[in-house]
């Protein structure tokens, strides 16, 4: 049943959450390289899940299903976790983390430019607007009115994956249009079939020692998949099923950046830019207009 403030207590639980994910990568990536993280927290969100569908009775319903599900299950789980989060990863090992959060947080207007080009939705000039500000946003928040410099503390590769990120996130989201499994078993799924693939890769590209991280990396893989990969999508499904009304709550995704620049700065230790905030302030207008456009 419909339950406001139900939803409003999941989401805000969700967006407080989301808040603290770019300091917690960057403070694991000081232990452990973006590919072992990228295991052990898939490792962490695995177990997370399978225990929430343990809770739930289902998860010998889930394991059952890899039997027939395992064709959408397995190219799903390269995509998420595998492929999305060891570039996401690589992107916060290079950028500061007031840079990488807002440019990865242009997914939802990435989806709308896939959106038109894979399901056929219409671009209104609304549309067309929100991602002139958002990427207006990025442009401002990376040049830092240095350019692209050592002096700005921007990389450009690391740029680039942040903004792949945003295509490989919004091109998940696309092909889970076509997906019937319920949503938190086929995550379960996806991740579990991805963990062999993500043990080869690691293997490959850090040998055995990624395999004993050290206590701090494997705390923060913990938290990190747990919470950020794991149970926060459950939280954020949970927020949407007792809603009144679906937009209610999405809104509440529009604090996620200004309070990750509060643990940023204070627990991370970054100087926030002043193009920062604008650069922000433009993602944000721009997210907001595409929101209204939606609603209307």
């Amino acid at each position: 049943m419909p339950d406001q403030k139900r939803a409003l207590a999941y989401g805000l639980a969700t967006v407080l959450l989301w808040s603290t994910m770019a300091t917690a990568f960057k403070l694991t990536l000081r232990h452990v390289h973006p590919a072992a993280l990228v295991f052990w927290a898939s490792v962490f969100s695995t177990i997370a899940l399978g225990a929430l569908l343990a809770v739930r009775g289902r998860l010998i319903e889930a394991l059952a299903g890899l039997r027939t599900g395992w064709r959408t299950a397995l190219p799903l789980g390269l995509v998420n976790p595998a492929i999305y989060y060891l570039v996401l990863f690589k992107a916060y090992d290079l950028l500061p983390a007031q840079v990488a959060q807002p440019v990865n947080y242009t997914w939802a207007i990435t989806l709308s430019l896939l959106a038109a080009v894979f399901l056929g939705h219409r671009l209104t000039r609304l549309d067309v607007l929100a991602t002139a500000l958002a990427y207006a946003g990025v442009v401002i928040i990376s040049l830092r009115g240095q350019g692209f410099s050592a002096d700005a503390g921007i990389s450009l590769l690391g740029l680039a994956l942040a903004l792949g990120s945003t295509l490989l996130w919004a091109g998940y989201w696309i092909a889970n249009t076509k997906d019937t499994r319920s949503p938190v078993a086929g995550l379960f799924q996806n991740f579990l079939l991805s963990l062999p693939v993500l043990a080869a890769a690691v293997w490959a590209i850090e040998g055995a020692v990624a395999f004993t991280p050290p206590a701090a990396g494997l705390l923060g893989a913990a938290y990190i998949g747990t919470l950020e990969m794991g149970l926060s999508f459950a939280l954020w499904l949970a927020a949407l099923k007792h809603a009144t009304h679906a937009g209610s709550v999405s809104t509440l995704i529009f604090l996620s950046p200004p309070i990750s620049l509060v643990f940023i700065h204070y627990v991370l230790g970054e100087t926030i830019h002043p193009n920062t905030y604008w650069g922000l302030g433009l993602i944000l207008l721009g997210l907001g207009v595409q929101n209204w456009s939606r609603m209307r």
